[in-house]
């Protein structure tokens, strides 16, 4: 069935569709409660006048099941920029037929077009599922990086 799919950028109009996706892979991460962008907040980061990220929308028979969402980052070791995966889901109906692994490939080589040296993604560390796909196809695990965030009110921690 999910041998017949295929993979389109995300265009306007289509923001529906990509927090629809957002909001499942977040309810699949026990975080649904964490979700607070709106449609007009995907408008502006994907296809507004200063849009920050890029989506793929994985479908079959014309009927989206799943995606990618992606941004620029910059690796000043490597001198040069990439991708990090912000978020790729699959519905649990079509997983395992290759459409995550080709979500993935298709950012891969977006950033091989842009001359871009790594892409980078996380993983929750209980999603052992995930963890066993993104090893089979060479991942590496960065075990010696420990992820820090600021956020809400403690963006403010520096303002006098």
């Amino acid at each position: 069935m999910a041998s017949d799919y295929t993979i389109r950028d995300a265009v306007p109009n289509d923001e529906p569709i990509v927090l629809h996706f957002i909001r499942e892979l977040a309810n699949y991460e026990r975080r649904l409660d964490e979700v607070k962008t709106s449609e007009s907040d995907l408008s502006d980061a994907l296809f507004g006048d200063e849009a920050c990220a890029w989506a793929m929308i994985a479908e079959v028979d014309g009927e989206p099941v799943g995606f990618a969402l992606y941004y620029k980052t910059f690796s000043t070791f490597a001198g040069k920029p990439g991708y990090h995966l912000e978020d790729l889901y699959v519905t649990p109906e079509v997983r395992g037929k290759g459409i995550g692994k080709a979500l993935l490939a298709e950012v891969a080589a977006r950033t091989i077009a842009m001359n871009g040296r790594r892409m980078e993604w996380t993983a929750l560390d209980w999603n052992t599922p995930a963890i066993e796909f993104y090893r089979s196809i060479g991942a590496e695990q960065l075990t010696e990086w420990e992820l820090f965030r600021l956020s809400g009110d403690e963006l403010g921690v520096f303002e006098k």
